[in-house]
């Protein structure tokens, strides 16, 4: 059972916080109006936190995995039933599953130290994703990001949103237009957020706009996270990222998707043989417990979409940029250990 706290973290974007037995989880549901933190004490409850996208991003809900089986083995529960149960909770995020397999690899008495070395190398990662990819950020750089890809997606500075964090830091003059990201408005409330606490100019459109936006104003790029790449480079990602990507091959605005190694999946050879996972209906016919549309309206509603190789630019990760051709790119990476 998920349990409200009134534990306040250091940072006030600090999406994660373990207590010693209870994991503290920032409910990103209720951001940007209310800032609370849902307790878990069960395996359990890390699993509904994941699935009601209490917590949410690939990178951030692959460690509040890895601290839902701390909690299973200080309970002396079924691990590998919990194992798999955590794993459902999101099936398309493959660091979830990268997450929960590397603390089955280690010894059950290391999992509290394996867990928080997962939470402090997630830190390092982001950080050396947005240097790596500031080569290709112009000085002076409009970026139109979708969704959220940030500290709240992550432990802390984030994918996409943390190359458009680090630009800033640099002292690029840089704006970032952020979709809103339907149904869920991720990038309205969290990455506004997110952009207004560390000073980033940006402009929140609706998703509809971008091509327009691309069409009249100087866009220098499009710069998104992913939750899962092919061995063939085509990407996973928040629904919304193909109708972006068609828009900037349309208007010659290169596409570039941010992730760290442990989102690629070189064992699924392409883009149609991933999970999309389908949410709840309620998130199209509801706002705020509001119905919306007539009722017994017909929904369908996938969380992510396929954005195919060929309309991505460069696959940017905390070692380097991959380029195309992808197939033998990310073999290379594969061949090499990573």
């Amino acid at each position: 059972m998920l349990k409200n706290s009134t534990a306040q973290s250091q940072s006030r974007l600090q999406s994660i916080l373990w207590q010693g037995s209870t994991l503290h989880l920032l409910d990103q549901r209720r951001l940007p109006l209310v800032t609370e933190y849902v307790v878990c004490d069960t395996a359990d409850a890390v699993a509904e936190a994941i699935q009601e996208m209490v917590v949410r991003g690939a990178p951030a809900i692959g460690v509040a995995a890895a601290f839902g089986l701390v909690l299973a083995a200080q309970q002396g529960e079924n691990l590998e039933e919990k194992a798999t149960l955590l794993k459902a909770a999101r099936p398309t995020a493959v660091n979830l599953m990268w997450a929960v397999d590397t603390m089955l690899q280690t010894p059950v008495s290391d999992w509290e130290k394996k867990a928080f070395a997962l939470y402090d190398s997630d830190v390092l990662v982001n950080k050396a994703i947005g240097e790596q990819a500031q080569s290709l950020i112009p000085e002076n750089a409009t970026v139109i990001h979708h969704c959220n890809t940030g500290s709240l997606a992550t432990v802390d500075y984030g994918t996409a949103l943390g190359v458009i964090r680090i630009a800033h830091e640099r002292g690029k003059n840089i704006h970032a237009i952020l979709d809103e990201t339907r149904p869920r408005l991720q990038g309205a409330r969290l990455s506004a957020y997110e952009c207004q606490a560390f000073g980033i100019p940006h402009t929140v459109i609706v998703d509809g706009a971008a091509p327009w936006v691309m069409r009249t104003r100087q866009v220098d790029c499009c710069i998104v996270g992913c939750d899962r790449v092919a061995a063939n480079g085509d990407v996973a990602n928040k629904i919304g990222t193909y109708a972006l990507a068609l828009a900037a091959k349309a208007h010659n605005v290169p596409f570039y998707v941010a992730c760290p190694l442990s989102t690629l999946d070189l064992a699924t050879p392409n883009g149609e043989a991933i999970e999309i996972e389908e949410r709840s209906t309620k998130e199209i016919t509801h706002i705020q417990g509001q119905l919306i549309c007539p009722e017994n309206t017909p929904v369908f509603n996938p969380a992510f979409d396929i954005t195919p190789a060929a309309l991505i630019s460069a696959i940017i990760t905390e070692t380097g940029i991959i380029t195309p051709p992808y197939a033998d790119n990310l073999k290379a990476l594969k061949s090499q250990g990573l």
